[in-house]
């Protein structure tokens, strides 16, 4: 599938050499159609995403989409979905896919490095309220206002190169927490070697 590459860019390539590396490629298609287990596995552990959508007139617009890992959820090999929290209210990504549903997903893993870009369509749906519940996480303090899908057509991964390497202050603060634990206890084993008797041998 060569789903990204329309003449222009195809054009682009070749002004800039790098459209016959591309066009080998091609053959047997530059990106992938269906959620691989490897595919799931990243999805699972992304606290974070860009939700990018159009209107019916091509006015783009992007927004980050964030929760805890696990909030976006992989319903089979072509779908994927997610709450919709409540935020600002303003609902440009929501009026945007009642025009036009085409949209895209791009996930970025700045522990590992890892980026992918995710093309589809994308539906709002406001009237499921058992769906909205099951993709909502547990115990997020957060209130869903509807569901999206997300039908994935075509998915691809990106080079690290110039991707910084960021953690997360919640995994900083819990290695933090983790280490204090371990200093606390070496001191207390360091005060309980000090304060044992020191054997003496006896004498004949």
């Amino acid at each position: 599938m060569d789903i990204a590459f329309t003449p222009s860019v195809r054009a682009a390539q070749t002004r800039r050499g790098s459209r016959d590396a591309y066009a080998r490629k091609a053959v047997k298609g530059t990106a992938r159609t269906a959620i691989d287990a490897g595919f799931a596995a990243f999805v699972g552990t992304a606290r974070s995403f860009y939700l990018a959508t159009a209107s019916s007139n091509g006015q783009p617009y992007i927004q980050h989409r964030g929760g805890p890992p696990g909030f976006l959820h992989v319903l089979d090999q072509r779908t994927l979905a997610f709450a919709d929290f409540a935020g600002n209210r303003q609902y440009i990504s929501t009026g945007n896919l009642d025009e036009n549903p085409k949209a895209m997903i791009f996930i970025m893993d700045y522990r590992t490095r890892h980026r992918v870009k995710i093309w589809g369509t994308a539906r709002v749906i406001e009237d499921d309220a058992a769906l909205t519940r099951t993709l909502m996480p547990e115990r997020y303090a957060a209130r869903a206002e509807a569901a999206i899908v997300f039908s994935v057509e075509s998915w691809d991964t990106n080079c690290p190169q110039h991707i910084p390497t960021m953690v997360f202050a919640e995994d900083v603060e819990a290695l933090t927490d983790s280490l204090a634990a371990l200093e606390a206890e070496n001191a207390r084993l360091r005060n309980q070697l000090a304060e044992a008797p020191v054997a003496t041998p006896d004498r004949p």
